[in-house]
């Protein structure tokens, strides 16, 4: 029997299932033994449920094409089954806190990339370089949940991974006012240009709901666990626009920075390219050893050269300038369904096994 931690994919059908079991395919700690999805797939073996929609630009994994789909709403039953689950479940957002819960509650401890639990008080949502120590908010959870091991821990939205990192790594000059645009892929919304033609050479200046997430999400991050929950930040503004352009994968922040101190441009690239967190100390299987880089060039970062940066797990930064109303301005560049979704919650998953939250049953 193998030393691995059973895990399930909850939504294994959909862009980010599909991310969550290439990533997981031949990983040290975790292996795949388990593929729910909406019960119109249950009991398909999983290659003819997803049919012609495997959307990864690697073969879909030999282990899993003959695994017999669950329905997601057999909690008790999957729960028998694997040690912990990844959740990228397509339901509405009650449905989704409704069914984290439900898997929560049967001891299943669920490492979600959905938003439904990003602001339940108890439930960390975590960019393991930056806040790990959210994570001990789960004691205080599993006391409302009444569980020994059951959890919810989430990771945040994709568009915040290409600034927040840079801001944290900058936070002895204390940011307090930032704008920033973000330049989002379509694999963010699921799709493919063959799901989506119509966003060839075109642009869509509104995406439902990211942008209070990437004003409001970066905030809890970086805020504080008193008393059992995470209260926000409140020392930055962050005002946003997100635009849906015509990239598979990526998404690119154009960022203006006000600073209470001046920091010089040797020191804010010396603190990007020096910055590393718990996963860099722990080596942790999918942590980048360089997590952020800084391009020189002045067409850099650039999509096709540097979204794939440390597997799709880095950050690539470029344009560092003087502005002439903020103080400073810079691109960022992160990958989307990589660190901003499936490799993000992956990652989460490691620290959380080093940390003793998630076991073998």
């Amino acid at each position: 029997m193998s030393d691995k931690l059973r895990v399930g994919i909850l939504g294994g059908t959909g862009m980010v299932g599909q991310r969550f079991i290439s990533l997981l395919e031949n990983h040290p700690w975790f292996e795949v033994v388990l593929i729910a999805a909406s019960p119109r797939s249950k009991g398909k073996r999983y290659e003819d449920a997803v049919g012609d929609r495997w959307k990864m630009t690697t073969p879909m994994p030999e282990a899993v094409k003959d695994m017999i789909v669950y329905d997601v709403n057999e909690v008790e039953e999957i729960s028998k089954l694997v040690d912990f689950c990844f959740s990228a479940v397509d339901m509405t957002k009650d449905e989704i806190r409704a069914i984290e819960e439900a898997y929560a509650k049967a001891e299943t401890p669920v490492v979600s990339n959905n938003s439904a639990h990003r602001w339940t008080p108890d439930v960390p949502m975590v960019v393991p370089e930056i806040n790990p120590e959210h994570m001990k908010v789960i004691d205080d959870q599993r006391k409302r949940l009444g569980t020994k091991r059951g959890f919810i821990a989430v990771k945040p939205n994709c568009s915040i991974q290409s600034y927040a990192p840079v801001l944290t790594a900058w936070k002895e000059f204390e940011p307090y006012e930032v704008v920033v645009s973000t330049y989002q892929a379509i694999s963010g919304a699921g799709k493919t240009f063959k799901d989506w033609p119509e966003m060839e050479g075109n642009i869509i200046p509104y995406i439902g709901g990211e942008e209070e997430k990437s004003e409001k999400e970066p905030l809890r991050i970086w805020g504080k666990v008193e008393n059992g929950q995470i209260v926000p930040a409140d020392n930055i503004k962050i005002t946003s626009q997100c635009i849906r352009v015509p990239v598979l994968n990526g998404h690119t922040a154009s960022v203006f920075v006000k600073f209470k101190k001046q920091p010089t441009k040797e020191q804010l690239i010396e603190k990007l390219v020096n910055f590393k967190g718990l996963p860099q100390e722990l080596k942790l299987p999918s942590a980048p050893s360089q997590f952020i880089q800084y391009l020189e060039e002045d067409n850099r970062p650039q999509v096709t050269l540097d979204v794939d940066f440390e597997k799709g797990m880095g950050i690539s930064v470029g344009r560092i300038r003087e502005d002439s109303i903020y103080d400073w301005k810079f691109v960022g560049l992160s990958h989307n369904t990589v660190r901003g979704a499936a490799g993000g919650a992956v990652l989460c998953a490691e620290l959380l096994k080093t940390q003793g939250y998630i076991t073998k049953k």
